[in-house]
C-alpha cells in the first residue's frame, strides 16, 4: 500500500483518540500553555514538542504527524501529562500514533530488536542464546571472586527454584559491557536478598512496546512471566 493510500485507509488520528481525551475527546481543552513543553527531553528536537504536536492533531493534519520522527524521539516520560493542567494524555496519544505508521516504516533499529527478541528464548533484542547467558554470567562471578577481595561469597544464581525475586537484565550487557551487571549482584547480597536470573525470558528491555506493537509486546512480557512463574518467584524486578 502506497503511503498516501495508507493515510486516506485509515481513520483520523483525532478519532482514535477520543476515548483518551478529556470531556469526550475535546482537545480544544488544551490550553496552549506550554507546561508540557517546558519539562519535555524531546522539546525541539525534530522540529516539535508535546504543544505543537497537540496541535496538529486538533487541526487534523494528520499526514504531517504520520510523517515526522519526533514521535519516535518521545521517551514516554509521561513529564507531559503530569504537567498537563488539563490532564490531556500526549503519551497515549504517542503510543497510538506510533501504532498507526506501517509496521515496516518504523524505525529499523527498534523493529529489529523487537523481532530479535521475539525469536529467541532468552528474550534479548541482542539476540543472545540461553548458553552464552549462562556462560556469561558465570564467568564474571568466578572473576569478581577471584579478584575482589571480601567479594568470594558473592552470588548470581541462575534458576533457583522459590526465590523470592527474579531478575530480568539489559541484554546489552552481558554482551557488551558484563561488568556493569556486577553492582547490581552486590547490592542484592548485600541486602541479604533471596533472588534469581531465569535463563530464558531474562531480556529487561521491551523494544515491542516502543516499536508501538502490542501484540508482540504483550508476548515478550508473557514469555518472561511464564519463566517467573516456573521457578515459583515472588517478585520480579525490572532492572529497566
Amino acid at each position: 500500500m502506497a503511503e498516501n493510500e495508507f493515510l486516506l485507509a485509515t481513520e483520523p488520528l483525532r478519532k482514535r483518540f477520543q476515548d483518551i481525551l478529556p470531556q469526550g475527546g475535546n482537545l480544544n481543552l488544551c490550553l496552549a500553555c506550554g507546561a508540557c513543553a517546558a519539562g519535555c527531553p524531546a522539546a525541539g528536537l525534530a522540529g516539535m514538542d508535546p504543544r505543537k504536536f497537540v496541535r496538529m492533531i486538533a487541526l487534523g493534519m494528520d499526514e504531517e504527524i504520520l510523517k515526522t520522527p519526533w514521535v519516535w524521539i518521545c521517551t514516554q516520560c509521561q513529564r507531559c501529562i503530569h504537567s498537563c493542567p488539563m490532564k490531556v494524555n500526549i503519551p497515549e496519544m504517542i503510543y497510538r500514533t506510533r501504532a498507526s505508521w506501517p509496521r515496516e516504516k518504523r524505525p529499523k533499529g527498534i523493529l529489529g530488536s523487537c523481532d530479535m527478541a521475539l525469536r529467541n528464548p532468552s528474550g534479548s533484542a541482542m539476540g543472545t542464546p540461553v548458553e552464552d547467558w549462562k556462560f556469561v554470567v558465570e564467568d564474571v562471578l568466578v572473576e569478581v571472586r577471584e579478584k575482589q577481595p571480601g567479594w568470594e561469597n558473592l552470588q548470581a544464581p541462575m534458576d533457583k527454584e522459590g526465590a523470592y525475586f527474579c531478575l530480568n537484565q539489559n541484554s546489552r550487557e552481558p554482551v557488551m559491557e558484563p561488568e556493569e551487571m556486577v553492582p547490581l549482584w552486590k547490592i542484592l547480597h548485600m541486602a541479604g536478598a533471596d533472588w534469581t536470573y531465569p535463563s530464558q525470558g531474562w531480556g529487561g528491555e521491551n523494544y515491542c512496546m516502543f516499536l508501538g506493537d502490542d501484540q508482540a509486546w504483550e508476548r515478550i512480557v508473557r514469555n518472561t512471566a511464564e519463566h517467573v512463574d516456573r521457578l515459583g518467584c515472588k517478585v520480579l524486578l525490572n532492572t529497566e
